[in-house]
């Protein structure tokens, strides 16, 4: 995916208050963008196309984000600026 307009994201999960750690956001468009660690291709040794990263988070936050995904109507009101 690499369409430039602009979208809001909203997150999805992540596991401290602080905004600064990993978390998993909606970006509304039928994709998740995820703030992690970078990890390079070359540790990794994987071969990346150009344009995309590699990027860590915890196995609990994913597990996290997936039971919030799951659950459409709350995403649906986290994407229109509504409380649950």
């Amino acid at each position: 995916m690499t369409d430039s307009r602009d979208f809001k994201l909203v997150p999805v999960a992540n596991l401290c208050s602080a905004g600064g750690c990993p978390t998993v956001y909606d970006s509304g468009r039928g994709s998740v963008v995820v703030q992690g660690y970078a990890v390079s291709a070359a540790a990794a040794k994987v071969d990346l196309p150009e344009g995309e990263l590699l990027v860590e988070i915890p196995v609990e936050l994913l597990a996290e984000a997936a039971r919030g995904l799951l659950f459409l109507p709350a995403a649906e009101n986290r994407r229109a600026g509504r409380e649950d």
